[in-house]
């Protein structure tokens, strides 16, 4: 039985929410972000708040609830608060810019590269940190591993692009023999 399904999912102040068939759709503004169920999983809107139920008693079933509440969670938290994902630069000469809607890496390679900011996202760079915000959970974790996997972190230094929470496991370099 699944925990997470059971939860009911609060709405707060300023959120709408609808649900049209098997499609949930959370508003807030122009901002409009929706959960395609395939009728997997039963909605129901009651009192502020969010409820689904399972159909059927499968383990599938089961799967399919916790993951359209997570997905439907993750909708209206985007919306009301938004996911922000923190990259780290180290490396001599390693730098990044925003120009317009385009992120300008120079990471060590004989050209800059430029990653297109995806539309719903922003992208700010202070010193050495790139910040990546937006609503959606996936776009922003995506777009925060394309920018990582330009030039991922290298384990003797530790020179290249991290999270900053992310922990490198150094090596010992080479040592001579005497």
């Amino acid at each position: 039985m699944s925990r997470i399904g059971k939860k009911p999912i609060a709405i707060p102040a300023g959120i709408e929410v609808t649900v049209n068939g098997t499609v949930i759709s959370v508003k807030k503004g122009n901002n409009v972000s929706t959960v395609e169920t395939h009728g997997r999983v039963g909605i129901e809107v009651v009192d502020g708040q969010v409820v689904l139920t399972r159909n059927g008693e499968s383990k599938e079933s089961s799967a399919f609830w916790g993951t359209y509440r997570a997905l439907t969670a993750n909708a209206i938290n985007g919306l009301n608060v938004g996911f922000t994902k923190s990259l780290e630069i180290n490396g001599v000469g390693y730098r990044a810019a925003v120009k317009g809607d385009v992120l300008e890496l120079l990471l060590g390679y004989s050209h800059p590269i430029n990653y297109e900011i995806p539309k719903g996202l922003e992208v700010t760079v202070e010193k050495n940190i790139i910040n990546v915000k937006g609503a959606d959970k996936q776009q922003v974790g995506q777009a925060a591993a394309i920018i990582r996997g330009f030039r991922k972190p290298e384990p003797y230094k530790g020179k290249g692009v991290k999270y900053t929470d992310e922990k490198i496991i150094r090596k010992a370099g080479k040592t001579s023999k005497k």
